[in-house]
């Protein structure tokens, strides 16, 4: 069964731009065999955080990892926050 936007699919996105594919699949394997030692001992079901949880853990950073992506491609970016209500 083939899923789209895991938690482990924007892991490995994240570590192969990092470490490289070898790697990054032995980290993801390696996550995998923790996640079902967990549910083994536990006796608890796998819940799946999503591929946008270290994305809502930590916005500040994923704003941050942006605009140096987009400073190192030449774009000047200045940030204007907008109000609360607004968006």
């Amino acid at each position: 069964m083939r899923t789209r936007d895991t938690y482990l699919q924007a892991c490995y996105k994240r570590l192969t731009a990092r470490r490289g594919p070898m790697k990054a699949l032995v980290a993801i394997k390696h996550s995998i065999i923790t996640a079902i030692w967990h549910m083994l001992t536990d006796n608890v079901p796998y819940r799946e955080p999503g591929g946008t949880y270290v994305t809502q853990r930590d916005p500040e950073r994923a704003t941050r990892r942006a605009i140096t992506a987009l400073n190192q491609l030449g774009y000047p970016v200045t940030l204007n926050p907008t109000e609360e209500g607004s968006v």
